[in-house]
């Protein structure tokens, strides 16, 4: 199976580095998106936590050897569909952002753990689970 994707846009900002996680950041910035998709964000609004998925371009090719890592915030060893590595088998990252002013297809984000430059692949709402969530969530 082949899976080929096409961004969607690109992120803007002035940083030369940028934290390692979404929620440890006040970094800002914007998110562009092609003219093509302006459509699509004619429900997002100044306020709006945004999931943003991304490619990290410039991470190394990953190897087995990775598939076990050292995260710097950690004491030990984990598993690396346990972290938030960009060194992994797809380079597929998440961040949640939030969404402080709208320009037809430029957004102005907070949160940014992207470098400049970085390819958007999708953007989806934030949704909070109902109260209760956890108590009443089975699987059969």
């Amino acid at each position: 199976m082949k899976i080929v994707m096409e961004p969607i846009g690109i992120v803007h900002h002035n940083k030369e580095s940028v934290p390692r996680h979404w929620s440890i950041s006040d970094v800002r910035g914007s998110l562009e998106i092609d003219r093509n998709y302006l459509e699509g964000l004619r429900d997002i609004h100044p306020g709006d936590l945004i999931v943003v998925l991304f490619c990290f371009h410039k991470s190394a090719p990953f190897s087995d050897r990775l598939l076990v890592q050292n995260p710097p915030h950690c004491n030990e060893a984990k598993g690396v569909f346990s972290t938030c590595s960009p060194r992994r088998p797809n380079p597929i990252g998440l961040s949640v952002l939030k969404v402080l002013k709208m320009n037809e297809n430029i957004m102005e984000v907070a949160g940014l753990d992207m470098l400049d430059g970085t390819h958007i692949l999708d953007i989806k709402p934030h949704m909070v689970p109902p109260d209760g969530w956890d108590e009443s969530f089975s699987i059969s």
